[in-house]
């Protein structure tokens, strides 16, 4: 069968996020969970559903960045909605500056999504308190700002003066919209919400999630939850107080955090973990739950075929959508020249999903036609391989030496790093994590000491 070869492109888009409640993307979306330890999703469900549906919960989500989350979010969200429950899923990188962030950043960011969903479900929130703290904080900006700055911000004024009119989300939205693109501007809103966090908090609490859980209560839904994904992509820069900007948020502020009076599902970046800090985390929180790779081996070496069946599925469905598993394997030499070298390709991605999809896509974009060689995908591996070695030190290429030969990493400053470089892989088996170097390298020199 012919293989429209752009459009195969197109499916193996590597930043592109499934969404489960939309009938292609249910063609390509492989479940994972059978490999990866637990069935994570599953566990965060129960946890509103059955085990507090009432009582309002708080839970980090982990894992590196690409290996799926947003994906299982958004899987997450569908179920929920299935149970009953009004769900707010946003992506915070497009409400906040990454590189920046403070607590008030993230609590108006939360507002005003949850705002925005409720006037959509055309639920009524006065929220006056609310609506007269975002005034005064407009009046406090416009004070300190230039007449060259309210160029910039045509909108504020407008916010400002239609008293009454406009809704509640475009307001915060008018502060979140500053906060993102005005360093200056964005200094001076948290200096003047930064002291009033907690009347933030008791604001978002009693005008706004509240009233909105006993309205979607009376029309026969089960409670709110707000997913916030990509709070784990913030910089880990240090704050000018001198604390990294990770632990600043999610241990300093973890009572505003978790102070929210519906269930939350936090993005936590995966560092964290292997941070000093991490037994100060989980007295604040419940034990993070972590995304890990799909296994392409085991701790010993020995290959792990059912991961690898896992990912030759996800490969193949984007090739053939329509067809059943058994199809999909018939169909292989269409797309590569040999089985051998889809296994090579699901290999060397170390089971990050993001990874192999964006090997596959530049290989495809180096073929450019059908059957895809395995001379051009070493050419692919290699381009990579040196692309991820020019920044590693003589300190992480012996950091990695170790990975590989101890298969676990410790709280070290320097295996963070190796984490959020992607060139560790954290994996699950029964329970445990073991670590292993990303396969990528495999073949450099230093790697072998060399």
């Amino acid at each position: 069968m012919g293989i429209d070869l752009r459009q195969f492109f197109q499916a193996t888009n590597p930043s592109k996020t499934l969404v489960a409640t939309n009938e292609e993307d249910q063609k390509y979306y492989i479940d994972f969970s059978s490999v990866r330890g637990s069935k994570i999703i599953e566990e965060l469900k129960d946890n509103i559903t059955f085990f507090s549906p009432d009582a309002p919960t708080c839970v980090l989500f982990t894992g590196h960045i690409g290996c799926g989350k947003s994906t299982e979010l958004l899987r997450l969200k569908a179920e929920l909605e299935q149970e009953g429950f009004h769900v707010v899923y946003f992506e915070s990188s497009e409400d906040l500056e990454m590189a920046d962030v403070d607590i008030s950043d993230v609590l108006l960011a939360i507002a005003k999504r949850v705002s925005e969903s409720l006037e959509k479900a055309q639920l009524n929130t006065q929220a006056k308190g609310f609506r007269a703290l975002l005034e005064n904080t407009m009046k406090v900006l416009l004070t300190e700002v230039d007449v060259k700055a309210k160029a910039k911000l045509p909108g504020l004024e407008a916010g400002l003066s239609s008293q009454g009119e406009f809704s509640l989300s475009a307001g915060i939205a008018e502060l979140t919209v500053i906060a993102k693109n005005d360093q200056g501007l964005r200094e001076r809103l948290n200096q003047y919400l930064g002291p009033q966090k907690n009347k933030l908090l008791e604001a978002i609490n009693k005008e706004l999630l509240e009233p909105a859980i006993v309205q979607l209560k009376q029309r026969g839904r089960k409670g709110l939850v707000v997913i916030v994904d990509n709070l784990d992509r913030i910089d880990n820069r240090t704050k000018s107080f001198g604390r990294p900007q990770q632990e600043y948020l999610f241990i300093d502020q973890s009572e505003c955090l978790t102070r929210l009076n519906c269930h939350l599902v936090y993005t936590m970046p995966l560092a964290l973990k292997f941070s000093n800090e991490y037994g100060m985390l989980t007295q604040r929180y419940e034990e993070p739950k972590v995304l890990p790779m799909v296994p392409i081996q085991f701790r010993d070496g020995n290959p792990c075929e059912e991961g690898l069946k896992l990912l030759r599925q996800m490969v193949l469905s984007r090739a053939f959508p329509d067809l059943d598993t058994t199809q999909q394997i018939e169909q292989v030499t269409e797309i590569f020249d040999t089985p051998a070298t889809l296994d090579r390709l699901c290999c060397v991605s170390g089971g990050h999903v993001r990874d192999l999809l964006r090997l596959l896509n530049d290989w495809i974009k180096k073929g450019r036609q059908l059957p895809l060689s395995s001379t051009t995908l070493e050419e692919v591996i290699r381009a990579r391989r040196n692309e991820m070695m020019m920044p590693i030190s003589d300190e992480e290429w012996e950091l990695l030496r170790q990975v590989r030969q101890r298969k676990k990493v410790s709280g070290d400053q320097g295996y963070q790093t190796l984490i959020r470089s992607r060139l560790v892989f954290e994996y699950r088996d029964r329970g445990e994590s073991w670590f292993d170097v990303n396969p990528i390298l495999t073949g450099a020199r230093e790697l072998d000491g060399s």
